[in-house]
């Protein structure tokens, strides 16, 4: 269907290319998979991609929501600025970024917003503009790569970038330049096989290539209204030989790429390259990133580290899973660590020469906020995920969380009201892989903690899940958190600061003291009556809360008992329950 085509790079611009480009990586997804051969045969190039784009989309989309929020108030702009936009989109894609493809498409996207943040005194840019930050994002993402190979992603970038500079665009049109620099990346991508003898072995174009181009066809089609047609269709095997019967220059057939990939898999050698990859984020400072570069230059190989004013993404191939950590540990403070085995932890990664782990019958998978909770949850057999705050994970996260799990039946445990769509599509996605699925839609993690509670699974999967269905509904839920701006809610406009108490999600109490908000939350909950209050305490909550709490449950309220847990790093203070 068409789009109605913008004019210029401006906020709104953004939003659909990012909105395009991630439709268009769902419908190229296991075609990309299925060609990856570089450099690990481990087939989750598109998969990474899309993850990695879906996780700045949400940034994006968060960016509007808040300023359709703020809409009315005094002051208040139309809508983001382009600055905020691709800021978001760079950061997003930063903090969500997956694999090696991933990771260096993250960092093209923050070379854009480099040049497009530093034009923040204009709306938008027009054709000149996109053309310095195409040739901006392809000079960055190659200076973030330790070893740059020609007939990669990076390649496919550079010649973007030339093609860009190149076009005639003497009115400033951004369509010119878009459809300019996708010719350029087809045609560099074309090439590929040429330059990368794995990929000409494999008879594939780069798959992290076909990826940007992929990304690029959805720029041209914001700036003109239509995806590039058939005749401008990306060439993905631009050097297999024809089967028999197959004239020479025909397309290829539809089941030709899983052939190619699938090949390229088996002559691999899983003993070539380094066991694990290793992805994590990384808080901290230019000179300290400088030295972590080279410590994990001499561990392993595909090194790729992306970012900066002090975050940073870091990925890279190691055998040493363990010192790849610890390099980040001297560095700054690592989280959202990811490892991934090569021969066996990947659900792409098939030839092991092993019978595949048998499935159990059934797998309760949970997002949680915080380290302890995750201990806590891990600890009653849950499969958990671990959310960030400000970090929701993206539905192909909790997908491969449910194939973590191994089990026939899956209880899927959001713990979140905001993830609600996203794990949705998450339940949808196991089903189709043949999972049995049933999503509970626990909106805090101590409805979380009520529904795990009475899991049998021994029992019938329906009986299971309206038991925990049950038990979740029954807990009331509620946080004391601060306030990090001025801000209308249900009780009142509070202050950046201010101490707030949520009730089932809406504001209930404002006030300075973190313990008296807590404690006249706690009150209003067990107005309503109640047999058992779970307290979660963050790493920054006082002291004596949960003592003074915990007196105030016995002195005040019979037959009412008091369970505490320590959860970490969770963005609230403290989570409430009440069953």
């Amino acid at each position: 269907m068409a789009q109605v085509p913008q004019r210029f790079f401006d906020a709104l611009a953004v939003r659909t290319w990012c909105g395009l480009s991630l439709r268009a990586l769902g419908r190229a997804r296991e075609e990309i998979d299925a060609i990856n051969v570089y450099p690990v045969a481990d087939g989750d190039t598109g998969t990474n991609l899309y993850l990695t784009v879906e996780s700045a989309v949400a940034a994006v989309e968060a960016v509007f929501a808040a300023h359709e929020l703020d809409d009315g108030a005094p002051g208040a702009a139309d809508g983001p600025t382009l600055a905020e936009a691709v800021g978001a989109m760079a950061h997003g894609a930063l903090i969500g970024a997956r694999g090696n493809s991933g990771t260096i498409l993250a960092q093209l996207l923050r070379g854009m917003a480099q040049v497009l943040t530093a034009r923040s005194e204009s709306a938008h840019t027009g054709g000149p503009g996109l053309r310095l930050a195409l040739r901006n994002a392809a000079e960055s993402a190659r200076q973030a790569v330790a070893h740059p190979v020609e007939g990669t992603v990076l390649t496919v970038a550079a010649a973007a970038a030339d093609a860009a500079s190149a076009a005639d665009d003497a009115e400033g049109d951004c369509a010119v330049v878009a459809r300019a620099a996708y010719e350029g990346a087809r045609a560099a991508l074309a090439a590929t096989p040429a330059q990368l003898p794995v990929l000409e072995r494999a008879g594939v174009v780069d798959a992290g290539g076909h990826g940007l181009v992929t990304v690029l066809g959805a720029l041209v089609e914001t700036f003109t209204g239509r995806a590039p047609g058939p005749g401008a269709a990306t060439v993905l095997h631009a050097r297999v030989e024809p089967h028999e019967g197959v004239a020479p220059g025909a397309p290829p057939a539809p089941g030709d790429a899983a052939l190619a990939g699938g090949c390229a898999a088996a002559e691999a050698d899983p003993g070539a390259g380094p066991a694990f990859e290793v992805i994590y984020l990384l808080d901290a400072e230019d000179a300290a990133v400088t030295r972590l570069r080279q410590r994990l230059d001499a561990l392993g190989d595909s090194l790729v580290v992306v970012g900066g004013d002090g975050l940073w993404n870091v990925h890279v191939h190691v055998d040493d899973a363990g010192a790849a950590v610890e390099a980040g540990v001297e560095a700054g403070r690592p989280h959202r660590i990811r490892i991934t085995h090569f021969e066996h932890g990947d659900a792409h990664t098939g030839g092991t020469g092993r019978p595949p782990r048998e499935r159990s019958r059934r797998a309760v998978v949970a997002v949680v906020p915080g380290e302890g909770l995750a201990g806590l949850y891990a600890e009653a057999g849950a499969t958990t995920l671990l959310a960030r705050p400000g970090e929701p994970p993206a539905s192909g996260e909790l997908v491969q969380a449910v194939r973590r799990a191994h089990a026939h039946e899956v209880v899927l445990l959001p713990n979140d009201a905001e993830l609600r769509h996203t794990a949705a599509a998450a339940a949808e996605q196991a089903r189709a892989e043949g999972v049995r699925v049933a999503l509970i839609p626990t909106r805090s993690a101590v409805q979380g903690i009520a529904a795990l509670a009475v899991h049998e699974p021994e029992r019938r999967f329906d009986e299971d899940v309206v038991a925990m269905t049950s038990a979740a509904g029954a807990t009331r839920y509620a946080e004391v958190t601060v306030a990090e701006h001025r801000s209308w809610t249900t009780a009142g406009i509070c202050q950046a600061g201010d101490v707030l108490g949520l009730i089932d999600g809406d504001v209930a109490v404002i006030g300075a003291d973190v313990t008296e908000v807590a404690a006249t939350v706690l009150d209003r909950m067990l107005s309503a009556g109640g047999e058992l209050v779970t307290l979660v305490l963050g790493d920054e909550a006082p002291g004596t809360v949960a003592e003074h709490l915990e007196a105030r449950v016995r002195e005040a309220y019979l037959a009412v008992d008091t369970v505490v847990h320590r959860g970490g790093r969770q963005g609230a203070l403290l989570l409430v329950g009440v069953e």
